[in-house]
């Protein structure tokens, strides 16, 4: 099970940093013609939070397992991914975009694994 956790944890924190990375190095409009139509309407601001949290959480589903420092920050993290997700599938639903919010349903669901396998005693 532990390597299932790290597979998926690896998995998805490789996701959020790109989605993160993406979401703070571009511009809004330039997010919005790549095909991310729902930073047309939010705030700069907004996007550049959305990116820390998705980049805080990645890292926050590795660093603290691999280092073996503060192991209780990883189904933190993972909790807190999922929650973003469910913003996410929020907004791409009221969009009409269920594609995409299919697809972060899966990411939170696979967050919410992740969170679940290393809450507890002995999850490390």
């Amino acid at each position: 099970m532990n390597i299932t956790l790290w597979i998926i944890a690896s998995l998805l924190a490789l996701a959020f940093l790109a989605a993160g990375g993406m979401k703070i190095f571009q511009p809004r409009e330039k997010l919005a013609a790549s095909g991310m139509g729902w930073t047309e309407d939010s705030k700069s601001v907004t996007i550049k939070a959305i990116g820390l949290a998705e980049i805080l959480g990645a890292v926050g589903l590795i660093l603290p397992a691999a280092t073996g420092i503060a192991g209780y920050l990883v189904p933190l993290a993972a909790t807190g991914l999922a929650i973003v997700m469910v913003g996410a599938v929020t907004t791409h639903l009221k969009r009409s975009e269920k594609s995409m919010a299919l697809v972060n349903v899966v990411l939170a669901v696979l967050a919410l694994v992740v969170a679940v396998g290393r809450f507890g005693a002995g999850a490390f």
